[in-house]
């Protein structure tokens, strides 16, 4: 340990540092120490020489969907050299904007183990990758099992025992059959789970040394091209009697050769029997682009990933696509259409040392083969580590000393011998392509996400590429998918879809981040600069909600009865906390934050959070209401509890959300206060708070009674008649100047409607009380009052209520003559609480009450009209007093008050 660690955890132990978190740090420091000892590779053989093997594995030697051949040869033989050249050209920039995009994600921070699923999964968060990195898991898997497979037919083809043929003769020594090619795919397979077991190290030296040797081929073959001179080459047709041949030939350097071969001759392809177009052709070179991730599944191994790999990649593909159309120049210069049509192996023919070719091809399908197993170890080891996949993965996490994930390469090596029980893989290998290719797409999304969020922390080192790029790689790998195997990219993407809804709904949240929270901020904030608050029209009003909440545990219900009210508007729980920040060493608010949050989601209720400090309530509410929202997006309507004596109720406690999960106990709120515990606020201040709201031209409701409204038996009770939900428009308050077609009175109907719209409440009956007096053509009244619900588009039953016995009690004022003044003020005063408040007396009051209480049979809940406070503050506490006896015993009950205009008769 150096001298200032020492020193550091001196001062630790000295300043009283537990013993626990001492051996926690030594852990860390361990694992740290071990993370960096398992990180060994360089540029060169970490990520160059595995990408050159894997795609010159599949393009120089084989192509094993459907059976082995030059496939450099088998392109120009039937597309000839200019379209050749342009297939190469199209595949390499396909895959080259998927390389901008790997480059620009490894640059863009620290890079771990998992290549491709690190990026993906860090980038797009972990249902993408999660999804992509099985999928890229499997595609390694299967890509392994195929590569080995094609080497048994290889050494088989050279070293077997010909059908029909019991006794081995010269080099053919090998029994063939179903369980023997087994028996020698699995010898091969266990040779390359030593290599990987032994870690990183030894495997990087084993695809060095098989990099020489294919450099050795290649150069070998380049040689050829000019050493070798023309010869016929006889070419024994598999669809024809075995004596009968057909004779190719290499001319040497040819013009002729070369004009020949310059345009296209599709061909029939004698291993499939199919004629090749196209569209065929370019599908099969495209197989042969799928390497470009080799180097990137060793970024938990290299010294400098994010050096590394883009450095390594780059140049890997460079050099692959110049030695493609070198080598495409050369066989049109040198080689009949019909030996590049006929023969795919004639390489070993032309070679000026055969063996060497057979030596390139077995050892170059051995590197492929250990570069997909230990990719797909680097894969599950990293999906092991996430726990995105909980206790079925647990076991990969183990590594050993050295950090080499042992049991990873272990567990893909089962996978892979599993595979190879199905012997010829023909039918996956399309899957295992559009595997591959989905990757890709989706690291091009990954890309194109982070780009377009324009997050300040997306910086990345590598800046050639910009959004067109990564949009040009998903269509390009999205239409070669498609290309390639129709019937496989769409298996493909619903295997996709299959574990994205699986790990969304089953995996646990994690702290990589999400881009689409990115994304959504950045579309959010677009469009509410957009949202001009002076384009507003009365027909597109909705209700945009501010409530306000004391303790979460006594309102439950009436968050939830709220939630219903706000039409697709804005919601926000308001919450003031009395203290004084100046005498408080941090904020308290940020602590309560996620108690909050959790009450959102667990209610499930589409709610945001505004917490404020301040010395009273009634300024922490004028804070929440001058403040809270942005734009056009701003609270209209507040929403208080109703100001009484009754002891609160723990509401929460019995709400079912809570019920199911109260062992998990999330929140952390206050309990309730006692009966006889004194008030946070006094009835001057609650009624201050409502002649605030309406100063501001805010609508104010008040709940009674909310926390008593059993919604789910409310409004699914089998009983007969449905739920109703009682209306009353009319200030009872000055029964002198009801009107039905005031403002609030309009707004009133039109919260009720609200509430019958949304979809838990659409059983529920609107029923609307018309009181009448003797004398004052009621049946006129009714008519009206019916016209005006038609225009408003509202279906509600109309009872007329006489009233005669109540208004009987209510305290007359001498009625003198009335000028042009006040009869202009009429409207106005009828929205006001009387000025002589003292003269409304509690038994006119009661008597109102009473009269509302008999309308049976009991309403779900009850809108009542809210008449405004009085200006002399002196009177708020009347003022309370008589609200609370009008509404006493009502059960559920919402007293509004409007002051803007929210209906409309206009189409």
């Amino acid at each position: 340990m150096a001298s200032s660690e020492r020193s550091a955890l001196l001062t630790y132990r000295l300043c009283g540092g537990s013993g626990e978190e001492e051996r926690g740090r030594e852990r860390g420091r361990a694992a740290a120490a071990s993370a960096a000892t398992s990180r060994k590779l360089p540029t060169f053989l970490g990520v160059v020489v595995p990408t050159l093997l894997s795609m010159f594995s599949v393009v120089l030697f084989l192509r094993l969907v459907n059976g082995r051949m030059t496939l450099a040869g088998f392109v120009v033989g039937h597309a000839g050299l200019y379209q050749a050249l342009a297939m190469f050209a199209v595949a390499y920039f396909i895959i080259g904007m998927t390389v901008l995009s790997v480059c620009a994600i490894a640059t863009n921070g620290a890079l771990d183990a998992g290549g491709a699923y690190y990026m993906i999964s860090r980038a797009l968060g972990p249902e993408f990758g999660g999804s992509i990195g099985i999928m890229f898991f499997l595609a390694n898997v299967c890509g392994s099992a195929l590569y080995v497979l094609g080497l048994v037919e290889a050494v088989v083809d050279s070293f077997g025992i010909p059908p029909g043929q019991e006794v081995a003769s010269g080099v053919r020594v090998l029994p063939q059959s179903y369980w023997y090619e087994l028996l020698y795919g699995t010898i091969l397979l266990a040779l390359c789970l030593v290599v990987c077991l032994v870690g990183a190290s030894i495997y990087a030296k084993a695809t060095f040394l098989i990099f020489l040797i294919v450099a050795a081929v290649l150069g070998t073959i380049l040689v050829s091209f000019f050493a070798t001179r023309p010869l016929g080459v006889p070419i024994r047709m598999p669809h024809l009697n075995s004596s009968e041949t057909e004779n190719g030939s290499f001319t040497g350097f040819s013009l002729a050769t070369l004009r020949e071969n310059l345009g296209g001759g599709y061909g029939v392809d004698y291993t499939t029997g199919q004629m090749m177009s196209f569209s065929t052709v370019f599908a099969v070179m495209f197989n042969g682009c799928t390497g470009i991730m080799a180097g990137s599944n060793m970024s938990g191994d290299l010294k400098r990933p994010s050096y590394s790999i883009p450095r390594g990649t780059i140049s890997a593909v460079l050099f692959t696509y110049l030695v493609y159309n070198l080598l495409a120049f050369l066989m049109c210069a040198t080689c009949s259409r019909t030996l590049l049509q006929k023969d795919y192996g004639f390489l070993r023919d032309i070679s000026i040392f055969p063996p060497l070719v057979t030596v390139g091809i077995y050892a170059a399908t051995l590197s492929a083969a250990m570069s997909n197993l230990i990719g797909a170890s680097r894969i599950l080891y990293a999906l092991a580590r996430d726990d995105l996949f909980g206790r079925a993965l647990a076991l990969a996490k183990k590594t050993s000393a050295s950090g080499n994930p042992i049991m990873a390469v272990i567990l893909s090596w089962l996978v892979v011998q599993l595979v190879l029980f199905s012997g010829k893989l023909n039918t996956i290998a399309g899957v295992v392509t559009t595997f591959f290719l989905l990757v890709y797409a989706t690291v091009n999304l990954a890309c194109l996400a982070l780009e377009w969020a324009s997050a300040p922390n997306f910086r990345p080192t590598f800046r050639y590429f910009t959004w067109h790029t990564c949009l040009l790689g998903i269509a390009g790998c999205c239409v070669m998918m498609f290309l390639i195997s129709p019937v496989s990219a769409s298996v493909s993407l619903g295997f996709l879809l299959i574990l994205l809804l699986a790990l969304h709904y089953l995996s646990p949240s994690s702290t990589w981040g999400y881009i689409s929270q990115a994304l959504i901020f950045h579309q959010v904030r677009k469009y509410l600069l957009m949202l001009d608050v002076r384009k507003d029209h009365v027909k597109f009003w909705r209700p945009q909600m501010l409530l306000m909440v004391q303790n979460p545990r006594g309102s439950a219900r009436l968050i939830d009865f709220v939630n219903d009210l706000k039409k697709s508007g804005l919601y926000v729980l308001g919450h003031v906390e009395l203290q004084d920040l100046d005498a408080l060493p941090s904020d308290p608010l940020q602590p309560q934050q996620d108690s909050w949050l959790s009450l959102v989601d667990k209610l499930n209720v589409k709610a945001f959070i505004s917490l404020t400090l301040a010395p009273s309530v009634r300024h922490g509410v004028r804070q929440l209401l001058f403040t809270t929202g942005l734009g056009g997006m701003r609270p209209n309507t507040l929403v208080l509890g109703f100001y009484d004596d009754a002891a609160p109720q723990d509401s929460l406690a019995q709400h079912p959300a809570f019920t199911s999960a109260r062992e998990e106990q999330p929140l952390s709120f206050p309990p309730l206060r006692a009966a006889a515990a004194p008030k946070l606020l006094s009835p001057r201040e609650y009624v201050g708070i409502v002649a605030d709201a309406l100063k501001m031209l805010r609508n104010v409701l008040l709940a009674r009674h909310l926390e008593s409204l059993d919604k789910l038996w409310e409004l699914r009770r089998a009983a007969s008649p449905p739920p109703s939900i009682h209306v009353w428009p009319v200030n009872l308050l000055r029964p002198d100047s009801a009107r039905y077609a005031d403002t609030c009175s309009l707004f009133l109907l039109q919260m009720a409607c609200v509430l019958n719209m949304a979809r838990a409440w659409r059983r529920a009956r609107l029923r609307l009380f018309l009181c009448v007096e003797a004398g004052a053509m009621p049946h006129a009244q009714e008519d009206k009052l019916r016209q005006l619900l038609k225009d408003l588009r509202i279906q509600a039953q109309v009872q007329l209520v006489p009233w005669d016995g109540v208004v009987r009690l209510h305290w007359q004022a001498p009625r003198g003559p009335r000028g042009d003044a006040a009869a202009a003020g009429e409207e106005e005063e009828s929205v006001n609480f009387p000025p002589n408040t003292t003269q409304v007396s509690d038994e006119y009051v009661c008597a109102a009450n009473k009269m509302v209480l008999e309308q049976g049979p009991a309403p779900a809940v009850r809108f009542l009209y809210l008449p405004r406070p009085p200006a002399d503050t002196g009177l708020y506490p009347l003022y309370l007093r008589q609200l609370e006896l009008l509404t006493r015993d009502l059960g559920p009950t919402v007293l509004v008050h409007g002051v803007s205009a929210v209906t409309s008769t206009q189409l």
